[in-house]
């Protein structure tokens, strides 16, 4: 609000609760600018540093899910994230730190997630010597692997459709070699303890290969979670009963 004046430079008229505002507004600020004078120097650069690295990861992200990581340019996510080539460099060695950063630990708790359900079945020897494992068990685990994979969902997407050209471009040959040795252990034990023969090494070998095939169709062709666990459920009774079919007739 202006008053006019003969010489018409306008001039501010008095609001009290403008300045109020205007007081209280200033007073924000000058009590944050208190706390960061006492916050410890140290302690700035580290808040600072965790949120240029989570800037700098969150606009990789976005580039690999749109170009994949052999196309997707380290200086377009520099400029995305407002920063220097040289700012990534202190936080990331190169561009596969940088795409690792952004999928090796769910790939890891993954790996934990089937290490941990191949150690229970080994301990359950009585029952796989019978052919009597229990399919809401299976069922349970395989539940649980799905709500990990969804709850990491770009994560996943990164691994299994653009990490080409990349250390994890063969991540899903790996998960099968790993439910391939533990098929392979669990066969054996049904051999020793039953005397039946013993199924082919190329059998089991594709065997693995259908029930990790199965999790990772299921995953890429299901957008919701909750239409994956309730497919994944007869999919896991599916595949744990021809297995056991598998052994028993050989």
């Amino acid at each position: 609000m202006y008053k006019n004046r003969v010489d018409s430079n306008p001039v501010f008229i008095y609001n009290p609760c403008i300045t109020m505002l205007c007081e209280r507004l200033n007073s924000c600020v000058n009590d944050d600018d208190k706390r960061r004078q006492k916050m410890p120097r140290r302690q700035q650069n580290q808040n600072e540093n965790k949120e240029t690295r989570q800037d700098l990861l969150e606009c990789a992200k976005k580039e690999f899910l749109e170009k994949g990581y052999m196309k997707a340019s380290l200086r377009n996510i520099c400029k995305e994230a407002g920063v220097t080539t040289g700012a990534l460099y202190f936080f990331f060695k190169d561009k596969e730190a940088l795409f690792g950063a952004l999928v090796e630990e769910p790939l890891k708790q993954l790996y934990v997630a089937m290490e941990e359900h191949f150690a229970m079945e080994m301990r359950n020897e009585e029952q796989v010597a019978q052919l009597a494992l229990e399919d809401d068990r299976d069922v349970e685990i395989s539940r649980q692997i799905i709500r990990q994979m969804y709850a990491n969902r770009d994560a996943f997407l990164l691994l299994l459709t653009k990490s080409q050209g990349s250390r994890f471009e063969n991540c899903l040959d790996e998960v099968v070699d790993i439910s391939e040795q533990q098929y392979r252990r669990l066969c054996d034990m049904v051999t020793g303890a039953t005397g039946r023969p013993r199924i082919d090494d190329y059998m089991t070998h594709w065997m693995a290969h259908i029930m990790v095939d199965t999790f990772m169709h299921l995953f890429l062709h299901e957008s919701e979670e909750s239409m994956a666990l309730k497919h994944v459920d007869a999919l896991t009774r599916y595949l744990a009963r021809g297995w056991m079919g598998m052994m028993t007739e050989s």
